[in-house]
């Protein structure tokens, strides 16, 4: 037998310490990430007296997995429409977030006597918080589905868009030893062009292809193609330069629009518990005692910093984006943690050689500090806030109170503002997707052709060039018509014209820029492909016949493109049975919710489970198997695993989700004690039930008992039909939950 791998043991290792820990810490009522992380120190170099592992490489393999699985789950989670109500929040707070901690870092790290490049560093990662730590947390203490925790999600997504840049920053003072400012913003502009590109193409193409899926799809086949698009975008964001973690949050969110999303994070669950465990445990393989009394006083000081500090800034931040001081409490507490994206920037900074290799180790020792400190911030949080409200002033109350409201406020009416956002947005979309298809073009049409219609003399033919440009220009036109006529109906602009009499000033320029930015990409494929004087020539021809012979074949082209992609924008909102009117979705919002099994209202018709009242929510339909009950009756009884789309408040719909939801106390019920007899009986010519069948011998109801089978003539019926005779020489095999007597079954006389 062939030797077994060295990660067979190290699995085993892991897993089994794994369990035995969290199993403890469970009964402790302690965070679950917290049993990783000693897990991962009892199984680590550092701790000589247990079995440590062997091949630390794929350990970390596999904890990289557990990122990926985590970011997908994540995703799966979250809404492009919920970031946009809540994007605003995230950008402000992550940003002042960053700021406060990269400035209070550097000087920490000042403080401490260390070097420049040192504190700079120091600064950046104290500055991000950690997405897997954060979202653990709130799986382990069920907070999910509380309000303040899709603020929180809303500044993970900027604070991980930010980390990418922070990583071209760093990598350039690495190398140039000063900022460069052209260098960001490539990246920057890099970054909001491949998002716009894998989400645009993504919601146009995925759910499509699920749906034709659809007739197909069992539990295995929607795992494997789930898992599979996820992956297929971790290589695309890695190809494009940006970190894997980013690229299964972008393929999770784009399945977030889909129907299959429920289902998809059902089945993915227990794989991402799986490799986040894994991934946790290997953050505790860092732990070093060596390093922790070596630097113990730094540790400490930055623990406390980032402990302090960071929910601090990240609270002020929450605070100047218009929410309450509850809800910036609530989500600033949760931001006292660095986590992943630390450990990548100090291994940056290593691999240039740019920091003392000390940082690194210490780093770590913070990060699983403050990773033991997360769960009881969060839960601190909202005691926090009920203590030191009743003891501020009145007045700064009021000042909140005002401040918030008007931050909130609507100022829709502002039509010039609408009108520049829906013209510089449409620039944005189209522009991006043409410069898409025109890179593709260029990227593989293009020497496709090149090696397909060569000269005598082996140089690329123009027939080549010239069937590459119409088959680009062809591809493009529908996105080049909305580029210049989308979003830009003559009735908008005389309404801007008429409420604003300067405005002509602003409107004209960017109608010209939209023009301008289609005949710069029509003039980049011609002069890509031919000369560019020739080419003019030919599609001024082609352009003109065109414009008579297919204007409206486009226009009806593009309506098609841009109604599937709407469509499968809002596929799953479209299975609530009504929309909710724009002027309600700030206070209202319908959710479908499944009914646990061990749900408190199971067995109770509607008008006795006091919805309405206690939770001030409405049902508007049952989803029973197959079947939908819209505005069921009153009298309609709830039934395990039934699917309520409930209409409410975000507050009212999460309480009423806890008590509608929940989940049993231990995983496995054990029922032994629950005992059901076996009996076997056998028809003699004296049994009082021969010749009867079993309708009408009130089997059931006589003896409280279930006929399970008969044996007759060597043949047995399994569940035998009610029509079914009792014969001589039958055997008969019955459950009852009573002690009964065979002779019960023997005539009296």
């Amino acid at each position: 037998m062939s030797a077994l791998p060295p990660l067979f043991l190290d699995l085993a290792i892991i897993l089994v310490t794994a369990g035995v820990v969290t199993v403890i810490f469970k009964w402790l009522k302690q965070p679950l990430v917290l049993g990783y992380i000693v897990a991962g120190f009892f199984i680590g170099p550092y701790f000589p007296w247990f079995p440590a592992i062997t091949d630390e490489t794929d350990v970390r393999v596999w904890s990289d997995i557990g990122i990926v699985f985590l970011m997908f789950a994540l995703g799966l989670e979250f809404s492009i429409k919920k970031l946009k109500k809540v994007g605003g929040t995230g950008a402000i707070t992550a940003l002042t977030e960053l700021l406060m901690m990269f400035l209070i870092g550097s000087s920490v790290g000042r403080l401490l006597g260390w070097e420049s490049m040192d504190c700079i560093f120091l600064g950046c990662m104290l500055s991000i918080s950690s997405t897997t730590i954060i979202i653990k947390s709130f799986d382990d203490l069920k907070l999910k589905q509380q309000k303040f925790t899709n603020t929180v999600t809303a500044v993970l997504v900027v604070e991980d868009l930010i980390a990418v840049l922070l990583l071209v920053i760093l990598s350039t003072l690495s190398v140039s030893r000063h900022f460069d400012g052209v260098e960001l913003g490539k990246s920057m502009f890099k970054l909001v062009f491949f998002l716009i590109v894998w989400f645009t193409f993504g919601i146009y193409l995925i759910p499509s292809f699920l749906k034709w899926m659809r007739r197909y799809m069992t539990e295995e086949t929607l795992c494997v193609v789930a898992v599979g698009l996820c992956f297929g975008m971790v290589v695309l964001a890695s190809y494009a330069g940006f970190s894997t973690a980013l690229g299964a949050f972008v393929m999770g969110a784009i399945l977030a629009e889909t129907i299959e999303a429920d289902a998809i994070h059902r089945i993915i669950t227990p794989i991402k518990n799986l490799f986040g465990a894994v991934f946790f445990v290997s953050v505790g393989m860092l732990v070093d005692p060596k390093i922790l009394v070596e630097y113990i006083i730094p540790i400490l000081i930055i623990a406390l910093t980032v402990i302090l500090f960071k929910s601090t800034s990240a609270t002020i931040g929450v605070l100047l984006s218009g929410k309450t001081l509850k809800t910036a409490i609530q989500s600033g507490f949760c931001f006292c943690q660095i986590g992943e994206f630390s450990f990548i920037i100090a291994g940056l900074g290593l691999s240039f050689g740019v920091i003392n290799k000390d940082l690194y180790p210490i780093i770590v020792s913070v990060s699983i500090i403050t990773t033991f400190v997360t769960p009881y911030m969060i839960k601190g949080a909202l005691p926090f806030y009920n203590a030191i409200y009743p003891k501020i002033p009145d007045r700064v109350k009021e000042g909140l109170n005002r401040y918030s409201q008007s931050a909130n406020s609507s100022s829709d009416s502002n039509a010039i503002r609408d009108f520049m956002r829906k013209q510089f947005s449409s620039i944005l979309l189209y522009g991006v997707i043409t410069a898409a298809i025109v890179m593709l073009s260029f990227g593989l049409l293009k020497p496709f052709l090149n090696k397909v219609f060569v000269t005598e003399a082996g140089n690329p033919s123009l027939w080549g060039n010239l069937i590459g440009m119409f088959a680009t220009l062809i591809v493009v036109a529908p996105f080049l018509w909305a580029l210049v006529a989308h979003n830009n109906k003559k009735s908008d602009i005389k309404a801007v014209f008429e409420q604003y009499s300067h405005s002509q000033a602003v409107v004209f320029p960017v109608m010209l820029l939209r023009y301008f930015t289609a005949i710069f990409f029509v003039g980049l494929i011609i002069g890509r492909y031919i000369h560019l004087a020739v080419g003019f020539i030919l599609v001024i021809a082609v352009f003109v016949l065109f414009v008579v012979l297919f204007s409206r074949k486009t226009v009806a082209f593009y309506q098609r493109i841009e109604d599937r992609f709407i469509g499968n924008f809002n596929q799953r909102q479209a299975q609530h049975s009504f929309k909710i009117p724009e002027s309600l979705e700030q206070n209202f919002q319908m959710e479908r919710i499944l009914v646990s099994p061990y749900s408190p209202f199971v067995g109770y018709r509607l008008f006795e489970t006091g919805f309405r009242k206690d939770y001030g929510i409405n049902v508007v339909s049952i989803e029973r198997g197959e079947h939908i009950y819209n505005l069921p009756d009153k009298d309609m009884v709830i039934m395990p695993l039934d699917r309520l789309t409930v209409i409410g408040s975000e507050d009212q719909i999460s309480r009423f989700r806890s008590e509608i939801d929940v989940e049993p106390d231990m995983l496995i019920h054990d029922h032994s004690d629950n005992n059901i007899n076996l009996y076997r009986l056998e028809v003699k010519p004296s049994s009082n039930i021969l010749g009867l069948r079993i309708r009408n011998s009130n089997f059931q109801m006589k003896y409280h008992a279930l006929i399970i089978a008969i044996e007759r003539e060597g043949e047995y019926m399994l569940n035998p039909n009610a029509d079914t005779e009792f014969l001589v020489g039958d055997t008969m095999w019955f459950v009852s939950t009573e002690e009964i007597s065979l002779s019960d079954f023997e005539r009296e006389d």
